[in-house]
């Protein structure tokens, strides 16, 4: 019988193959990797990928590679490089001394390659790319060869050479392996290892002109490095099949040794109301549909990190969705949740009115302040308190208050009593209007014997609202986000990504108060807004123009718009 106490740890797929490796001897160690290609920022399907490759080597006492995939200088810059590791680094993720490039090791894949062409098992090959993909067949269709696949040893050889020297323009001549066009996986229909490229490498600057394709550098990569698991998203599981061709055919010289890795696949991460294409997200960027890669909508790890979500919140999520073989689309609602779960533990409470209409305690005394005690944070008492300054006049959020307020609405109304927070109880007795009907002021009485903290001021009201005085707080910008899309999963939609963009996703508000304290204290960039929501400040805000993003309420309400 299971005693109630006993943990049973649960594990997924790829930890149980890892476990199963071990047990029968194919590695005594573990070692992963993170292979970005420098040519955009990392998004959240990133992160998780990220995550389980550090997880599972810190899990297994073993080592974790941070490696660039700089294979195609068409779009890569030093940008890109400088992002990634910061996001990396943001998220927890730890790699030590092992920082990589794939440039690092152009040589030792120029002389794979050469091996290949002397094996008599790559070839040079002078067909367009409009013609490679007519010889290629078909899913249905057997590919046929291309006329210069018997090409000599010695003409391979010396056609390469010429690639490498430039002396052909870019497309005009690509190496290719030679595998099976018969086969009934097109990936190993003789494909592309090389091409011809006159650009400039951001870290080898002019020294190539020919460059080697994804597919022929991964593993050569794995192998030199001595990853032992090569763990990758399942649209590469039709690619596994050319990965370990590679390794079997390169892993026998002295430049590869005799390392093998193997390759495993999970699900990619998909959000609802968002794109996960970088093609796309260049787009929006690009185009200035959005305020850069850290648009605060984006879900890049940059973006939400200026959202205002914590890496722990990412981490909670990840773990929440877990990793399959089977791809979903994941709820941003999920992540929304996750959100609140980590940031109620962590935030700080502060004051604050985002639509702002002033309270006047008609017999509070003129002059007179008081400094209230205000608690940092309820579900940590160590983090202490602050004082919030109350006064005569205070501003409130417009919609607490309602002229005619059905019986189930517990805020300020006419005749009857309310708490405001960390002070006094009052009861409203009145209010202005403009000319055209709008509350311009409202009116109260306080109990003086009512404030929080004092003995016997414990009577109960049904409603408690947020204040900040009047004459002690700050002016801030507040930036309202929802969500970049309109419908649930843009990718699937027909109709041009552009035209699903949510013109609702950014409301900014001006002339919203704080408390001080918000400006006194930056050293919590996590922040809870009672009664509103959670927000953090904007990379944009200074002491005197506050700016703050909303990460996410504190209720989900886009289940009630839904």
């Amino acid at each position: 019988m299971e005693l109630e106490n006993e943990k049973i740890e649960s594990k997924n797929f790829i930890e149980l193959i890892i476990d199963k490796d071990l047990e029968e001897g194919r590695f005594d160690h573990v070692q992963t990797r993170f292979p970005p290609e420098p040519n955009g920022y990392l998004h959240i399907g990133h992160a998780k990928s990220i995550l389980l490759n550090y997880g599972l080597a810190k899990k297994y006492n073993g080592k974790f590679n941070m490696r660039f995939d700089d294979t195609n200088p068409t779009k890569e810059k030093e940008e890109f490089v400088e992002s990634i590791l910061k996001d990396i680094k943001w998220l927890g993720a730890d790699w030590e001394d092992r920082l990589f490039f794939a440039s690092n090791y152009f040589e030792q894949m120029y002389e794979a390659a050469i091996k290949l062409i002397k094996k008599g098992k790559a070839y040079v090959c002078d067909l367009s790319p409009e013609e490679i993909r007519e010889y290629r067949g078909t899913l249905t269709e057997p590919g046929k060869d291309s006329p210069y696949r018997n090409r000599s040893v010695e003409e391979n050889l010396e056609l390469f050479d010429n690639m490498k020297k430039g002396v052909y323009k870019d497309g005009e001549k690509v190496l290719r392996a030679k595998i099976d066009m018969t086969s009934p996986n097109i990936n190993m229909r003789d494909p592309i290892i090389y091409r011809v490229a006159h650009m400039t490498h951001h870290k080898t600057g002019d020294k190539w002109c020919i460059y080697p394709m994804y597919d022929f550098a991964h593993p050569i990569e794995d192998a030199i490095e001595g990853v032992t698991h090569s763990i990758c998203t399942l649209e590469f599981v039709p690619h596994r099949p050319l990965y370990d061709y590679f390794v079997d055919e390169l892993k026998d010289g002295k430049d590869l040794e005799d390392n093998r890795p193997r390759q495993y696949e999970f699900n990619r991460l998909n959000l609802t109301y968002t794109v996960m294409s970088k093609r796309k997200l260049l787009a929006l960027v690009e185009e200035k549909l959005v305020d850069g890669w850290d648009d605060p909508r984006m879900p890049t790890i940059c973006g939400l990190r200026r959202r205002g979500y914590s890496p722990e919140s990412i981490r909670k999520f990840i773990d929440m969705i877990g990793y399959t073989k089977f791809d979903a689309l994941n709820d941003f609602a999920m992540l929304e949740a996750a959100a609140r779960e980590d940031l109620n533990m962590r935030a700080l409470r502060l004051s604050a009115v985002l639509d702002p209409v002033k309270l006047v305690i008609t017999n509070y005394p003129e002059g007179l302040s008081e400094e209230m005690d205000a608690i940092n944070n309820p579900e940590n008492e160590s983090e202490g308190t602050h004082k919030i300054t109350f006064s005569k006049e205070l501003w409130i959020e417009r919609d607490d208050f309602m002229e005619d307020a059905p019986k189930n609405f517990y805020r300020m109304v006419p005749g009857k009593e309310v708490r405001l927070k960390n002070a006094y109880i009052v009861k409203c007795t009145g209010f202005k209007k403009s000319e055209d009907g709008k509350i311009e002021e409202i009116y109260c009485e306080y109990d003086p014997q009512s404030k929080s903290g004092m003995e016997g001021a414990n009577r109960k009201v049904k409603g408690t609202l947020h204040w900040v005085s009047v004459n002690d707080c700050l002016e801030a910008e507040v930036r309202i986000y929802d969500r970049l899309f309109m419908v649930e999963n843009p990718s699937a939609d027909e109709r041009d990504f552009r035209e699903l963009l949510n013109p609702d996703s950014l409301k900014v508000l001006q002339k919203c108060y704080v408390e001080k304290y918000a400006a006194q204290n930056t050293t919590n960039r996590y922040l809870q807004f009672q009664r509103i929501g959670y927000f953090t400040y904007d990379t944009s805000s200074t002491p005197e123009h506050l700016v703050f993003n909303k990460t996410v309420a504190l209720k989900d309400t886009w289940a009630k718009k839904k």
